[in-house]
């Protein structure tokens, strides 16, 4: 290595006072040298030095620095730094809502029996995941084909398993299990019985309010049409002070042809049969009969259409309605 040696006076600084630019100012880019000489290499620029993220030496390293750190934060974040964060992004991460836990595997039992006596323990326990068990225990288990020839009409769902399906028709997280459920179970005679004793038409009522017009509203339709069939059940139907008004808005709404016709059905018991005449404060005449009416002309089944014409004909011969009228 070569070592220079003191000298009494420093010659007078250059512009640049680089080793670099002092080197190709003199030599380099000379056009009177055809071969210039290799840069010394005392006088060869340092490499740069490695980047200090605290360093303020200068200005072309704060400025790569600064660079860095907005491209590719090292920070950490913190809980504090969170919290006190308002930004949309930070807000949307805090409120949203986690996704819904996958339904558990698939418990089939097709002893009818053995099915309500594992579903009513499952129940009694009060446990969020217990119910979810028990709700899609029992609907896996009765779809089966082979639990209709094994059990049959022989077995009746007992009330405490009645009452856990119910009370699963307002749960978002499970309603869509318990109206299959529900309605499997409102097959058989017996069981609906059993749901009108528990309170299965208003509690089905109630949870219609909240259900949109797809399938889960479709099936708990279907299971209160069959739960009309109970006398008990149509007289609490057609006492509920919010059935009228409720029905013709789901009318409205429905988007199966399905559920179109049972919300028919539905509609002539309420306005038919001796009690026809309590539903007259409940809704608005003229307001059913244009409903039925724009479902009867839009995609509505044949037996829908039966339905509505019976429904109209109740309306017109208890002298509600002028409905050549209201069809003007």
């Amino acid at each position: 290595m070569k070592t220079h040696q003191p000298k009494l006076k420093p010659p007078p600084r250059p512009l640049f006072s680089c080793g670099f630019f002092r080197y190709c100012t003199q030599s380099v880019l000379s056009p009177t040298n055809p071969n210039p000489p290799a840069l010394p290499l005392s006088e060869q620029p340092p490499p740069p030095p490695p980047p200090q993220p605290h360093s303020e030496s200068s200005s072309s390293s704060n400025t790569s620095q600064s660079f860095t750190q907005w491209r590719f934060s090292h920070t950490p974040i913190s809980t504090s730094n969170i919290l006190a964060d308002p930004s949309p992004e930070t807000t949307r991460m805090h409120h949203q809502s986690p996704p819904p836990p996958p339904p558990p595997p698939p418990v089939i039992i097709s002893d009818l029996q053995e099915l309500f006596h594992v579903a009513e323990l499952q129940f009694s326990t009060g446990l969020d995941s217990d119910k979810v068990k028990a709700i899609y225990m029992l609907q896996y288990s009765l779809v089966n084909p082979r639990a209709a020839t094994e059990g049959g009409e022989l077995v009746s769902c007992p009330p405490a398993v009645m009452r856990g399906v119910l009370g699963c028709l307002k749960d978002k997280a499970v309603a869509k299990p318990a109206t299959k459920v529900l309605l499997a179970l409102c097959l058989g005679e017996s069981n609906r019985h059993v749901a009108v004793e528990e309170g299965a038409v208003g509690k089905v009522v109630e949870a219609l309010v909240d259900l949109d017009g797809g399938a889960v509203a479709e099936r708990a339709l279907a299971a209160l049409e069959l739960l009309c069939t109970v006398a008990e059940g149509a007289a609490e139907l057609r006492a509920h002070a919010l059935v009228g008004p409720m029905m013709v808005e789901v009318m409205r709404r429905m988007e199966t042809t399905r559920g179109r016709e049972n919300a028919i059905g539905i509609l002539a018991v309420i306005f038919g049969g001796t009690g026809g005449d309590a539903a007259v404060g409940f809704a608005p005449q003229e307001e059913v009969a244009r409903v039925v009416m724009l479902a009867m002309q839009g995609d509505c089944s044949a037996r829908g259409r039966r339905k509505g014409a019976q429904l109209l004909k109740i309306l017109q011969e208890n002298e509600r309605l002028d409905i050549t009228q209201e069809v003007g």
